[in-house]
């Protein structure tokens, strides 16, 4: 059976640092790997937000707890596990993305996690660098075929390691800068791409 890797936010759950940004009115935090290339820098002004601005770990879980997965992820999500071994690979945090884990049934997550103190958030510990490709390295080492779908920049390494990698709802610049990749604008389109692996 082929070995699917799908990006979290963006593709099944909209960008939790986005609802933060709303809530806290924030517009720093508005920014992610969709803007940014560079994943430390990115982080790093998350973090200088949330000490500025005193936002707490439990602030953001709550936020977080009223968020709900994409119109159709948890259908697609349902079809890909019948079809193919599914993880999902983000460069999220086991902290912050649980509580949405949950309300799609508890899927594979292969993601970081934040360090906490006195519930502020004061750092950040990666599962390894460039994570997302080197998982889809492990799996085609384990002679799976492995597909992959993300939107932002941090998945292109990911999407071209892939045997096959797409694009989900990625924007126009993106898309533009890679055109070798394929594109999905719903998960209906995803899935058409993924029906000739099953």
């Amino acid at each position: 059976m082929n070995f699917l890797c799908l990006d979290f936010e963006g593709v099944l759950i909209p960008e939790i640092w986005q609802y933060v940004a709303k809530e806290t009115n924030s517009k720093e935090l508005m920014l992610t790997t969709q803007d940014l290339k560079d994943y430390d820098e990115l982080m790093s002004l998350r973090m200088k937000v949330v000490n500025e601005k005193n936002i707490k770990l439990s602030d953001i879980q709550e936020i977080v707890r009223t968020m709900e997965p994409f119109d159709g992820a948890e259908e697609f999500l349902g079809w890909a596990r019948q079809n193919f071994q599914v993880s999902i690979v983000s460069d999220t945090f086991y902290e912050l993305a649980w509580p949405l884990v949950e309300k799609l049934n508890f899927p594979t997550i292969i993601c970081h996690h934040l360090e906490i103190k006195n519930d502020q958030i004061v750092s950040y510990s990666l599962r390894q660098n460039n994570n997302k490709q080197k998982v889809v390295e492990a799996l085609s080492n384990l002679k799976y075929k492995v597909l992959a779908a993300g939107d932002s920049y941090n998945d292109i390494n990911m999407l071209q390691t892939a045997d096959k990698g797409i694009f989900f709802q990625a924007p126009q610049h993106i898309k533009d800068e890679f055109p070798n990749l394929l594109t999905a604008d719903n998960h209906e389109d995803l899935k058409a791409h993924l029906l000739e692996y099953t």
